[in-house]
Order: structure tokens, then sequence, then C-alpha cells
């Protein structure tokens, strides 16, 4: 049968009328680092292009990794401020589902930056295309970027370049868009929450000896803390390779999720299990869908040998939690 005769199925009604892709460059991977560059490729709401936009982004400090995304401090001196382009990204934000690799990263670099600037990002929700991918199943050896390109013949040009990765993301996302469509799956879309860890914000100016941005830092996380009630359960130790859990293991997570990361939580705490915000010797488990990420709780898994699974494979666990072990017994 022609391809052109072949039975389309209807948009799903619920899709978003637009996307944002965006990839940003930084000095760093912290809470204190900054955007040196950021582009953006607005898509309509079959994915297909509309316009892009670029801008390097002068951070009034180190550029950080420079063999990585190439912009030295001679080439950022003239680049415009975040508060001097936070106008023309909001416009091309707005109204927008923000689509990013590891979206969680660049969501909440764009919302440090915004925040410091007594401002806010105009997004109310993204969309991980890793967590994407991982939802439709994608025969990818790995989550990162070039796989995912490579996956559907999309040539990378210049590799954490924020211009050219937005426009690999772009022409990556749209057929896997595409191939949600066609199977009616619901998009793994999540609220875009603000942040709580920067307070009374402002900017200086670009004065020799300016300290940037002035402001006052709370150290938390982005998400809104909350606390939980102390695990009634021992820790029982690491998970065996192919499980179960068992109530009282600590169990981590790091980056996006396709579950709210919240209710995610909450049903491992119901399950008995203890929800860590960190790495360490006693951590059980660490869940996260991207396990080649550079993020610290990652990289503490690889030091400490802490067992590392997806978050399919955890919801899997999650229906047959074993029983703390009777230590009366």
């Amino acid at each position: 049968m022609h391809a052109s005769l072949i039975p389309q199925q209807p948009w799903p009604e619920a899709y978003p009328d637009g996307y944002a892709v965006v990839d940003v460059e930084t000095t760093g991977l912290g809470r204190d680092d900054r955007i040196v560059s950021a582009a953006v490729y607005r898509l309509d709401a079959r994915g297909d292009v509309q316009d892009h936009w670029y801008s390097p982004v002068n951070p009034q400090r180190d550029p950080g990794p420079v063999w990585i995304h190439g912009l030295t401090s001679r080439m950022l001196a003239d680049a415009p401020l975040f508060p001097e382009i936070a106008a023309e990204l909001a416009e091309r934000l707005d109204g927008r589902v923000l689509v990013a690799h590891n979206a969680v990263f660049d969501w909440s670099m764009l919302a440090r930056e915004y925040s410091r600037a007594n401002s806010a990002a105009p997004v109310e929700h993204r969309l991980c295309t890793i967590v994407l991918s991982k939802e439709l199943r994608l025969p990818l050896a790995n989550h990162k970027l070039e796989s995912l390109a490579a996956h559907y013949g999309v040539a990378q040009q210049r590799a954490h370049h924020a211009l050219d990765d937005a426009r690999v993301l772009a022409e990556s996302f749209r057929p896997s868009l595409h191939l949600a469509a066609a199977a009616g799956m619901r998009l793994p879309l999540h609220a875009c929450r603000p942040l709580t860890e920067w307070v009374d914000g402002g900017m200086s100016g670009r004065s020799s000896g300016s300290a940037g941005y002035r402001s006052t830092y709370r150290p938390m996380s982005w998400r809104p803390s909350r606390k939980r009630p102390a695990c009634p359960y021992p820790n029982p130790g690491r998970m065996a390779a192919d499980g179960p859990l068992v109530q009282g293991m600590r169990v981590a997570f790091s980056g996006d999720t396709a579950i709210d990361r919240e209710l995610l939580e909450d049903r491992a705490t119901d399950a008995g299990l203890h929800v860590a915000s960190s790495v360490s010797r006693l951590t059980s488990l660490l869940v996260t869908n991207d396990p080649d990420s550079p993020s610290t709780k990652v990289a503490k898994a690889g030091e400490f040998g802490t067992r590392v699974i997806d978050e399919r494979r955890f919801v899997e666990l999650l229906k047959a939690v074993a029983p703390a072990p009777d230590v009366h017994g």
C-alpha cells in the first residue's frame, strides 16, 4: 500500500500546541554555575520547525569547561548578560512545552538565571527526550544525544554548541513525537515548579570588579523541600541483582522521571522504603533514567558500588516489596 494511502491515526487532542526545544551550555553542573550560551528551536504542534534563536551569554565569571563548549572569556567579554536576553528568550518559551535532553538540568539552569534577574521563566511544563525515548523503547546503546541523533539519521555538525545541539534535538524529537502520537501515548510532561533557592535577587552593573548579581542563596533543591516521616524499618543493605526490594532499603532518585517525582517518592515511602536525598555507602539503590549522567548522585553510586536501575524496573519492583526481616525472630 502506498504510504499516502495508509490510514493515519488522529493527532491526540491532549498534545501541546507548541514546543520550545532548548539547549544551554554552562560553566558547570552546580547550582551556582551560569549559562554561557542558549539556543531555542520553536516547533509547532506536530514538531515542525518555526524558527530558531541563539545567543552567547556573559557569565561574569570563568567560563568553565572551554574544551567542551568552546567559549572563552575573551569570546564572552562583549556578550550580553542574561537579563539583557531574558525578555527575548521568554518570548520564545512562552506558552510552549520546554523540550530538552536531560530537561531537568536545562530547566533548572534557566530558572536560576531568571530568578537571579528577579524574574521567572514562562514555562509550565517540560519534556525530557531521554524519558520519551525510554517510554518509546527506542533501541539506543545509551542515552546520549548523539545516540538518539544516530538512531534517526540526524547529522551533528558542532557537538556542544547550543544552536547545533538544539537543532539536532529538534530534528530527533519530531519523529519521536510522531511515534508517540501514532501509538496514542501520553507524553511524559513534568510541571516546572518555581525555584525556592533564590530570594531578593537583583542585577548589579557590568563595571570592573562587579560581583555580578546580588542575591541571597538558600542551599536547597529547586524542588520545594518535603519533610517525610522516618522510615520505621532497619536498612537491610544493598538490593540483590534481581531484587527484590525490601522494606527499609534506602532509595535515591536522580534526573527526570516519567512519573512525577513526588508521586514516585510517595509510592516508595508507602511501600516502606527510605527515600534518601543523596547517595552514600548506606544507599541501597539509585533510580535514574540517565545512568550516563555526570550528576553527583550517579558519580557517588559508581564510587560506592550502589546498584543503579531505571524507573521502569523500579516501578516493577515496587509491586512486590518484601517485608522487613523480623529482627526478633
